[in-house]
């Protein structure tokens, strides 16, 4: 699952050890998306995914599981990018699309249809018809973590991924919406990197910061806000409301220039 045999396009077989140099040649993100799916960087969560796709969760054990790094998901000229944590894993692992069949995912995708953002509230397979507009969904770690928790040594191996899909969103993004500290740590010096001076002491995570970056090329401002992740822990207890979601994507939307609702 997901090894490159001989006599493939070397597309795919270079990212499996090597996701800088693949990542920085992809010419948009439908070859990036693409490319993401095969890479094999870090053996740790290899094993783990593919263990998971394996054995399977009981409730759906007569599935086929996706059990590879999961893409982005949303339209190549978005304006708004929610980042998140990585893939579930029996949610977008499973699934083969980011925040898709997981309770965070019915969360994300019912505040984001409420402000008129997806084309439905509910999110379970990657073809059951949603759409999301003027907004693409993405991660810093593209495998499902064991206990949700990658290295930094995985993150920083996934780092590409992200740079490259930001670089080629950059024409027409506006506002990045980073959900929980560990997305914020992992997409700040991202940004930095791809242009957009990043203050230094870099700013702290909390819910509603909202920093306003000047692109260093002459380009548009960034607007980064950070939003408490839609993680049960955090939904379950009230820490995040659905109210509080729907708010901050709103806002998102204003300064993306995309009427909500």
């Amino acid at each position: 699952m997901g090894v490159a045999t001989e006599g493939e396009d070397e597309r795919v077989h270079r990212p499996l050890l090597d996701p800088a140099a693949t990542a920085a040649a992809a010419p948009d993100l439908d070859t990036l998306d693409e490319l993401v799916t095969h890479c094999r960087a870090c053996p740790r969560l290899v094993r783990w995914r593919e263990e998971v796709a394996r054995v399977r969760r009981a409730a759906f054990r007569e599935q086929v599981y996706w059990g590879r790094p999961v893409p982005g998901f949303g339209p190549a000229d978005a304006r708004i990018v929610v980042v998140g944590l990585a893939p579930a894993a029996h949610g977008a692992n499973r699934t083969g699309r980011m925040f898709t069949g997981d309770r965070s995912g019915d969360v994300l995708y019912a505040a984001l249809h409420e402000v008129g953002l997806a084309s439905q509230p509910v999110a379970v397979s990657r073809d059951d018809g949603l759409e999301l507009f003027g907004t693409r969904i993405t991660a810093p770690v593209r495998c499902a973590p064991p206990e949700n928790r990658p290295t930094p040594g995985e993150r920083d191996n996934c780092r590409a991924w992200l740079a490259r899909e930001l670089e080629l969103l950059r024409p027409n993004l506006r506002v990045v919406v980073v959900l929980g500290g560990f997305g914020w740590q992992a997409v700040l010096p991202v940004l930095h990197a791809a242009g957009w001076p990043v203050p230094t002491p870099r700013p702290r995570f909390g819910h509603g910061v909202h920093l306003t970056l000047p692109s260093a090329a002459g380009g548009r401002d960034l607007h980064v806000l950070g939003c408490y992740h839609v993680s049960q822990q955090n939904t379950f207890t009230g820490r995040l409301t659905p109210a509080m979601l729907q708010d901050l994507l709103r806002e998102a939307a204003r300064l993306a220039g995309i009427e909500a609702r």
